[in-house]
């Protein structure tokens, strides 16, 4: 993960009234935050994430305002003079309202340092907040001090302050902080879906996404293109290895943290910055001697010649630039490990939120990117009945080297687009059904037991299963057909339609009424919730916060898949009969009574 906020990058911005703006931080722009105002968003690029920034007031002769980091100290001033006050010790600079013994309440100035404290009766007035909303709109548009003038006036202004309790007043000054501070920080959204943040760390937990291991790709057939599908290359189950099956419904988010776990969603720093200065230089003017390729019109459509005498291209130090050569149409540009494949119903996966990490899985021609090469797709009808995809069950088109010349490029490119995809497809497809699977991973609103059904073969042999659903009765439904009455009467011989099938046969059992699945697949199947709950925590007045957004819990299966030993168990070893000799000889020993 990127530690410094780069430029063209993703960020969350949490504002003082509680929402979370997610913006991109273009170069040489400027990044609104409504009412709170604007900055330039050079002030941020370079700078670490999870800081807190204070929007201060532009200077004399400057259109945009800087931005000032507030350090932890005066983020937790407020806990750190109640722990001074509670040790007996006495801070240095008070600029919180903190109420001792006899003291009701507080006031600040202009600084945010507290000026008086009092203890005197209320104030025989009407008004208890003596400034009219004209006034605080004027003080608004003055915008001195970030905001910390409209809120310490506010305070001297109140003519009540003295009946308010230390929480009391303590929530008055945070609401108003909320409402006219203009400071915000950099985090993380709570909530996007129904999938919680806690959800999404036990599902990567319990499946135990981790990273898999060295990439290894396969080796380049060289085909020509007048060869067919012989010449693609075969899946070797040896090399497959770290892969991990995924059913994402969260527009790709659970996608994203399986990604930052096995370390393929960010690039790599020192790639991105080569590549970076490489697109900052200038471009190179061309050479003279260099010729323009030239432009013919054949039936009406403009085609370009071959430039022949085309010079190699230079680098920037005028140096000769090394062209990797092309892979032929049927190079398979996937790695054999630490990849995430998703298995989806659509004809393209829902990955959208991806895109705030820098991928787009809709673009052709992407920019270089981790998760080109891990990350693989493929819908369920490929999964189950690929002769009934065209996509896979189309032979690719096959040209003579001297046919495929006289075409034009327009044709020539569509060619090799789809041997390449059909080459990428029929590899997809094939080692999906290979198995071996490292774990399974699923977020989506189908019947998870359909999705069992036809996954666990898949996996390896003590493969973690995690399973997240909204509610809990599809996964209690799912629980039941691994419990241990289902499993004892599976093994007594209780189903008749599984006599005489293999071990692999009865992996892929498709199931029956009575036992939806094979109970003996899955063991330690449990089903667990998590939820963070904020609680006012008060004498006489604790509850729940009543403010606090509403949504599904969300529960996740976990489980580990079994492999079933075939014949018949059996315990062998050598018993130790020590201590049942060592009895028989005491018993043996006659036994003499003085």
């Amino acid at each position: 993960m990127h530690t410094l906020i780069r430029p063209n990058a993703w960020v969350a911005l949490k504002l003082p009234s509680g929402m979370t703006k997610v913006i991109q931080i273009a170069p040489n722009t400027a990044i609104s935050l409504g009412k709170y105002g604007s900055f330039p968003s050079s002030l941020i690029i370079g700078r670490p994430y999870h800081l807190t920034f204070e929007l201060q007031d532009k200077l004399p002769g400057e259109d945009f305002s800087r931005l000032r980091v507030v350090p932890a100290s005066e983020l937790h001033a407020e806990v750190i003079a109640e722990e001074d006050e509670a040790a007996g010790r006495r801070t240095q600079n008070d600029e919180v309202i903190a109420a001792t013994e006899g003291e009701e309440f507080s006031l600040v100035d202009d600084k945010g340092n507290v000026v008086v404290r009092s203890n005197r009766e209320t104030i025989d007035d009407n008004a208890r907040q003596t400034l009219t909303q004209d006034e605080i709109e004027e003080l608004k548009r003055e915008g001195n001090n970030a905001g910390k003038d409209v809120i310490a006036k506010l305070l001297l202004s109140h003519t009540a302050l003295d009946e308010k309790t230390a929480f009391s007043l303590a929530k008055y000054k945070l609401l108003k902080t909320k409402k006219y501070i203009r400071s915000w920080r950099r985090g993380d959204a709570s909530k996007i879906l129904d999938m919680r943040a806690e959800m999404i760390g036990l599902a990567g937990c319990w499946g135990n996404v981790h990273f898999g291991g060295d990439d290894v790709y396969l080796e380049d057939p060289k085909s020509r293109t007048d060869q067919g599908e012989n010449a693609c290359v075969p899946v070797q189950k040896d090399l497959l290895g770290g892969r991990w099956l995924v059913v994402d419904d969260t527009c790709g988010l659970l996608v994203a943290t399986m990604a930052e776990r096995m370390g393929v969603l960010y690039d790599d720093e020192e790639k991105a910055e080569e590549r970076d200065g490489g697109e900052r230089a200038a471009p190179q003017e061309p050479e003279a001697s260099a010729p323009a390729p030239e432009l013919v019109q054949k039936d009406g459509d403009a085609e370009m010649t071959d430039a022949q005498a085309t010079p190699a291209k230079r680098n920037s130090d005028g140096k000769h630039r090394h062209q990797k050569p092309r892979p032929s149409d049927f190079a398979v540009p996937y790695s054999q490990t630490n990849t995430i494949t998703v298995i989806h119903g659509a004809s393209q996966p829902n990955l959208s939120l991806l895109n705030y990490w820098g991928f787009d899985i809709t673009s052709p021609n992407h920019l270089p990117h981790p998760l080109l090469n891990h990350l693989l797709n493929l819908t369920w009808l490929q999964l189950l009945k690929p002769e009934l995809d065209t996509s896979y069950s189309t032979p690719p088109l096959t040209a003579a080297p001297e046919i495929l010349a006289s075409w034009k490029p327009s044709r020539r490119g569509n060619f090799h687009r789809k041997r390449r995809r059909y080459a990428r497809i029929r590899h997809i497809v094939d080692s999906t059904r290979a198995g071996n699977f490292s774990g399974l991973v699923c977020a989506s609103t189908m019947d998870p037991i359909s999705i069992v059904r036809h996954t666990l073969p898949l996996l390896a042999g003590g493969a973690p299963v995690a399973i997240y659903s909204p509610s809990v009765e599809s996964l209690a439904a799912l629980a039941d057909c691994f419990s241990v009455p289902r499993r004892t009467a599976w093994v007594s011989g209780g189903v008749p339609e599984i006599e005489g099938l293999s071990s692999e046969e009865l992996e892929r059992w498709q199931g029956n009424e009575r036992f939806p699945l094979n109970p003996t697949l899955l063991q330690g199947v449990s089903i667990q919730t998590s939820r963070a709950r904020k609680w006012q925590v008060l004498p006489g007045r604790t509850h729940p916060l009543m403010t606090e957004r509403g949504g599904a819990e969300g529960y996740v299966f976990t489980a580990w898949r079994a492999k079933p030993a075939e014949g018949k168990v059996a315990a062998k070893g050598k018993f130790k009969r020590r201590k049942v000799e060592a009895e028989s000889e005491v018993a043996a020993t006659p036994v003499t009574t003085a």
